[in-house]
């Protein structure tokens, strides 16, 4: 039965040919695989996987030549046809919904996206050998509509994904090299930008191609188009992107909306992209930077350690691009930024914070914070005080990861905000002191090498607040690890 529906007159249904079918031989044997590839008959069983299997051996035994043979209308549809080839497959091997695709659907996509790259090899094999050729001058023709689709299937099964396997990932991997060589670029970012200023690249198409299954309704329907999307995206930098910032944002902000951690991660890393290699004069156009922000700001609210951290550091690099415009001219308070506005936030949810992750998480952000508004950190001086306070106060694991990154915020601070800290003498002694007792009668859980970086850090904090208070903290240092304090006993008691 397989074999009659192939004889039939292809279906133009999910095709989408423009004009008449090429007259050739070859032609007409490639578009009966593709109506076969295509029809909804042969979903179920075998029918497809033979198609695949046939449409391998016809690029085997086909001359290189005639792929590219013929002049006219004979030859006008055969592009057309590969591209559309190629098309199909790529959808046949794509990964199915999350919900449908676990356990033995995803072993039965690896071994669909091995057969398809041995056909893509086959094929791009012929493109390969037509370069050299005299009589095949029109191979770029060909190639254009088949570059696309080729390079998707690539990066879906090239990436470790829970869709892939050793085999797959090796055949997609060397599809993406052979891809590149055809079409004579250096490098991903090459294929996608071009290789030089005059040549346009790929990214236009390859988006156009995304476009579909990245809209509100359709981008959970592929797993493995976000992923495409995201790595793709992070192959082209400036000064390329700016010029595409309207194919890529909406997506970007798609997919770190979403309600699953994974895919909030992975549009927020699409968004930091994005805010470092486009121009800030770009991202402040339309207010893009403001809805970028208020995006990010959203996410803050969650418990997600992982979250936390990618959003803190995308907001990080767009601080810069909202207060590009904010110039401080004197006579009156420095206006309120998203700096401090986001600081408040975190300082509000590390107080009552007991989950070691998301302390740690806030802990190694927060010197950034202190660095960033320099002497404006007076703003937060007593929330600040009260948190390191509470942070130094908590054993935090032998890697003391959130303690060292509080006595890095401590210094920082009165470092910015001296003339305050000497009202704060006497509850920042206790809290060093406390720390520096409770280090030094560790007997066994934190490692040497951590309790000297505490130690060292302690005693830098020390020196500092001694210096900030004009020498009222007096202290000496007849050991290499202890400090011995002189100091009024009664205000220690």
């Amino acid at each position: 039965m397989e074999h009659d529906r192939s004889r039939e007159s292809p279906s133009r249904e999910g095709t989408s040919l423009p004009g008449e079918w090429p007259s050739s031989a070859l032609g007409q044997s490639f578009s009966q695989i593709l109506h076969r590839l295509t029809s909804q008959e042969s979903r179920r069983g075998k029918g497809k996987s033979a198609a695949v299997q046939d449409l391998g051996a016809l690029i085997e035994a086909t001359e290189r030549d005639q792929f590219f043979e013929g002049s006219g209308t004979s030859l006008h549809g055969m592009p057309e046809v590969l591209g559309q080839v190629a098309k199909a497959l790529e959808k046949y091997a794509a990964p199915p919904k999350e919900q449908e695709g676990r356990g033995h659907g995803y072993s039965e996509v690896a071994e669909k996206a091995a057969a398809v790259g041995l056909v893509f090899l086959k094929l791009l094999g012929k493109f390969e050998a037509a370069k050299n050729s005299l009589v095949c001058p029109k191979w770029k023709t060909g190639l254009r509509d088949l570059a696309g689709p080729i390079y998707i299937f690539a990066v879906t099964h090239s990436l470790e994904q829970p869709w892939t396997s050793p085999r797959s990932h090796d055949v997609a991997g060397e599809v993406l090299a052979l891809l590149l060589q055809v079409t004579e670029c250096g490098s991903v970012a090459g294929f996608l930008h071009g290789e030089n200023e005059d040549e346009k690249g790929r990214f236009i198409l390859i988006m156009e191609l995304l476009k579909p299954d990245l809209n509100k309704e359709s981008w959970k329907n592929n797993p493995a188009t976000k992923h495409v999307f995201s790595w793709t995206l992070q192959q082209v930098s400036r000064p390329w992107l700016n010029q595409h910032l309207e194919r890529i944002l909406p997506p970007s902000l798609l997919i770190s909306d979403d309600y699953q951690t994974e895919n909030k991660i992975l549009g927020v890393h699409c968004l930091r992209h994005i805010v470092l290699n486009v121009p800030a004069a770009d991202l402040l156009q339309y207010n893009r930077a403001q809805v970028l922000y208020h995006a990010l700001f959203n996410h803050l609210y969650t418990p997600e350690y992982c979250l936390i951290q990618a959003v803190l550091s995308c907001l990080l690099d767009l601080f810069p691009v909202l207060e590009k415009g904010l110039h401080w001219k004197g006579g009156g308070a420095r206006p309120t930024t998203h700096c401090d506005e986001v600081l408040q936030l975190i300082l509000t949810h590390m107080e009552p914070e007991h989950r070691l992750l998301l302390r740690r998480t806030y802990a190694r952000n927060l010197p950034v914070f202190v660095k960033r508004l320099g002497i404006l950190t007076v703003r937060h001086l007593k929330r600040l005080e009260r948190v390191i306070i509470g942070y130094l106060e908590v054993y935090d694991g032998p890697e003391e990861e959130a303690r060292l990154k509080t006595l890095e915020t401590l210094k920082l601070l009165m470092q910015y905000t001296w003339p305050r800290v000497s009202c704060r003498r006497v509850v920042l002694l206790k809290a060093l002191l406390k720390l520096i007792c409770d280090v030094a009668r560790d007997p066994n859980l934190t490692p040497e090498p951590v309790k000297s970086a505490l130690l060292e850090e302690a005693t830098d904090c020390l020196i500092l607040l001694d210096h900030c208070c004009q020498g009222q903290v007096k202290f000496s240092s007849p050991g290499s690890n202890l400090i011995c304090i002189g100091w009024d006993q009664s205000a220690a008691s």
